[in-house]
């Protein structure tokens, strides 16, 4: 039975090897990866679909996050990005933080670039409205490797405990590394997968100081009043709608419209003091914006506004455009 199974398909593959090879050829075109995204354009989603505040004031204009289009580089789309205008290729080692990076270590890292844009979105609308918001739990994430470092950890593994202590800060594993004498291998307890496991790293002598070679990036568990519920698809990732989120909240948490009737559309990364910093692909975001016909476009100040503002020149684009610097200078705007 085996025999007269193996002489069909070897009958098959004689029959079609053309077939076969064009197949196989076209296959390897559209998925095989290149070491490229591709940004293909943006465009806007509505805030209020992500964000539910209990008893919220309502608001007769909208909130939108403005976003890039990004696609993984095959072949084929690769070779596409130089027909299709508005194709623009971006090589994956420009958002490589260390030489060993993968595509997988750079989106895992962004998703919690996300998480903490929206803890400190949160944080600073509930403190500037006078609502409650109380911290309830922090962990430690590895958020980057470099790339002396001798380790078996990776990106996004959250630090339990180091030589059975436990981890609350960062400088809660730097006092142990100073302790240590450089070349010493010093143990840590990890979650990694929703699984505990142990690991360890080598106290390495980086510029003359005593280093694990990793950063660490704090996410809290928080609880608020009232009540505030995030939704966010497990594809999206970075921390440039920070800005945009902490308006939103704060709008739906005080009774004046920040709106004032108009499509609002902004992007800024944001920390936990409010300040607001640039980010990549502003041109992409701008064009979305003015395709979704918004009134206006909220943008960091410094290059991000600069480049906005020369692109709404050159194209004629009809929206208003405000540069900020900090949640402050943006609540003062739309409160005017």
């Amino acid at each position: 039975m085996f025999n007269k199974g193996y002489e069909k398909v070897k009958n098959f593959m004689k029959e079609n090897y053309k077939f076969l090879l064009v197949y196989l050829f076209l296959l390897a075109l559209i998925l095989w990866p290149l070491p490229y995204y591709i940004y293909t354009g943006g465009g806007t989603i509505a805030i209020n679909d992500r964000v539910k505040v209990e008893n919220e004031s309502k608001s007769e204009g909208s909130f939108h996050f403005a976003y890039v289009s990004e696609l993984n580089a095959t072949i084929s789309t690769y070779l596409l990005s130089y027909i299709i205008p508005g194709w623009d290729l971006v090589p994956v080692d420009t958002m490589q933080l260390s030489e060993d990076e993968s595509s997988q270590d750079i989106f895992v890292r962004d998703q919690m670039f996300l998480t903490d844009a929206n803890q400190n979105a949160v944080k600073l609308a509930y403190e500037k409205a006078g609502k409650t918001f109380t911290i309830t739990k922090t962990t430690n994430y590895v958020v980057y490797i470099m790339d002396e470092a001798k380790t078996d950890l990776k990106i996004g593994d959250a630090i339990l405990a180091c030589e059975g202590v436990e981890i609350n800060d960062i400088t809660d594993l730097q006092k142990i590394v100073k302790s240590k004498e450089v070349g010493d291998q010093v143990s840590v307890r990890i979650k990694r997968n929703n699984s505990e496991m142990n690991a360890s790293f080598t106290v390495q002598d980086i510029e003359g100081e005593k280093l694990a070679g990793l950063s660490l990036m704090k996410e809290i568990s928080y609880e608020t009043d009232p009540k505030l519920t995030l939704s966010f698809s497990s594809n999206e990732s970075g921390p440039s709608g920070g800005l945009l989120l902490a308006i939103t909240i704060y709008d739906k948490l005080v009774d004046e419209d920040l709106t004032k009737g108009r499509k609002i559309v902004g992007t800024g990364t944001i920390d936990s003091e409010g300040n607001v910093g640039s980010i990549g692909g502003v041109e992409y975001k701008l064009r979305g914006a003015v395709s979704n016909k918004a009134d206006l476009f909220i943008v960091p100040n410094g290059e991000n506004y600069d480049d906005c503002v020369r692109l709404k020149e050159e194209n004629h684009y009809d929206i208003e455009i405000v540069g900020v610097s900090t949640f402050e200078d943006a609540i003062t705007y739309l409160e005017k």
